[in-house]
Order: C-alpha cells, then structure tokens, then sequence
C-alpha cells in the first residue's frame, strides 16, 4: 500500500459498515475537528491476531467516557470490525486505528451533546515504527513542553487532544536529527516518549516512570509482564531528570513501537544491553504466539 493516507485501495469500516478507502470522509464542520473531542487507538495485528484486542477496545469505550462521550458500539461490534477490516484489506499482520468522535451536528461551539457520535476502523501495513534503531538504538531529544496534571487534561485517556505538544515535539526533535523526544511531566519528572512510555536500566533493575499524570500503556503492562516473570525488579517512580546521567540502558515501549532500545537522550548516552535486547526478543515472541 503506497500514496498518501487519503488515496489508497481498501476498505475502513465507518459507522457501522464497510465503505471505500477515499469515500471516508467527514464535514468539515465535524465537532473533533474543531475542539479535539476525538480519541483512538493505535493496534497491531500478528499473524491475523491482533494483540490485546479486546483491551484497546475497552480503553476506546473508556477513553470516550472520560470525554463525555459514549462510543456507540459495544466491544463486541468493535471486534467484529477490525476483524472484518483486516479480512477485507488482506493483511494478517498490520497496524489498526480505531477512532471515535464527536460528528457534524446541530451544534456548532464548545458544547456538542446533540451531535452523533462517529466510529471508524482502518488497517494498513507498518512496519518499524522507529526504523532501524532497534538494532543501533533510537536517538531522542529532549522535549520543551511538558505532560500536564490531570486536573487540566484527562491524562488517563487516549484522546487526540493531548497529542498536540507530541508533535510539535517530536517535529521539533527531528529537525535535530533525531527520532523522538522524551517529555517531562508538570512536576518536573520524567514522564514517557511522544507516543510511547520509557524504561531504563540501573544495577540489574528497572526503573520506569509512575503512570500518574500521562497513559499507562498497554504494551508498558505486557513489558513489566515480562520482567516480573524473569524476577526482574521494576521500580515504578517518580525519576528525575538528573538520573539520566546513572542509567545504564533505555528502552520505549507502545504498540507502534513495540519494545525499542534507546542509545542517546540529549547528551545523555546508553548501552544497547542485553535486557533491552531480551525485551525487544521476548516481546516479539509473545505478540506472535
């Protein structure tokens, strides 16, 4: 699948059914557009399978009650969909969007509870999220806008809204030649990626910043999984910026990214060791048994 991502073949599912690719379209006077009232989920399908399906589509029908919105189908319509996507794209392994917003409707300003809410599911292949640095190490800069408190943003929620400073981050960090950017929260601490969570390596432990302000991933639980089941210790805490300078190893986490090493933050370098070698190996073998 080549082109752009409004002029492609195949199929998304919109609202309840199959439509073609370039008739997915929505008025631009859709609610979303204008106040962000949209959240999503980003999925990867294995062999057909997608990995921890059922839970991305709990966290959809969450995510919109944290907006003030019901997501119009149930998990199980949702499930259905993204099979029926995948069947009619012809991908076994690719990477899901699932998306719910507030539509076009009779109200047009901040408030928008007569408007109906909208559902789409697309597929399309993807590979690496980060390229080759699984192998090298992603390089990262480091961010200048913050993840914010939870008493100004529903944090807990996988909303489009809270990725705008996510991209003028890492647009900003790719202007420097590099991959990503790592952010900090309101406080000051180390908080995760532009769209994934982080972990490092200190002394044969794992220390991975507390998910109390920005997404506790789905992938970040399978991971800490993994190193519960090797008796790995994993702290979750609050890290602050000037512990960079101890960690030995450093590895994202997310469902784009999958488990990806990191070699470099800023001035801050690391080891592309065999913890987060192990994680890259072990994650990949666990999403395709």
């Amino acid at each position: 699948m080549a082109g752009g991502y409004d002029d492609r073949d195949g199929k998304i599912w919109m609202d309840g059914a199959l439509t073609d690719w370039r008739a997915a379209n929505v008025h631009i006077l859709t609610h979303a557009m204008h106040y962000a009232s949209s959240v999503f989920e980003g999925e990867r399908a294995y062999g057909g399978k997608i990995f921890k399906s059922r839970e991305h589509s709990e966290r959809l029908r969450y995510s919109a009650q944290c907006l003030d919105f019901e997501v119009p189908y149930t998990v199980e319509e949702l499930e259905a969909a993204k099979q029926e996507v995948l069947a009619a794209n012809g991908l076994s392994d690719g990477y899901v969007r699932a998306v719910a917003w507030r539509g076009a409707g009779e109200d047009m300003g901040v408030a928008s509870r007569r408007n109906p809410v909208c559902v789409a599911i697309a597929a399309w292949e993807w590979g690496a999220y980060y390229g080759d640095a699984k192998m090298k190490g992603a390089k990262l800069d480091i961010a200048k806008w913050k993840r914010p408190s939870p008493e100004t943003a529903p944090s807990h929620a996988k909303a489009a809204g809270l990725y705008m400073i996510c991209t003028m981050s890492k647009h900003e960090a790719e202007a420097k030649g590099c991959s990503d950017a790592m952010m900090f929260d309101y406080r000051g601490y180390i908080a995760e990626a532009t769209g994934a969570n982080i972990f490092f390596v200190k002394d044969g432990e794992v220390h991975t910043p507390k998910p109390d302000c920005f997404l506790n991933g789905l992938t970040r639980q399978t991971v800490i999984g993994l190193l519960e089941d090797r008796q790995v210790k994993v702290n979750e805490r609050h890290i602050m910026p000037e512990e960079l300078e101890s960690f030995e190893q450093c590895w994202l986490t997310g469902t784009a990214a999958e488990v990806t090493p990191v070699g470099q933050i800023g001035d801050y370098s690391f080891e592309v060791g065999a913890l987060a070698r192990e994680m890259v190996t072990s994650y990949e073998a666990l999403v395709r048994a």
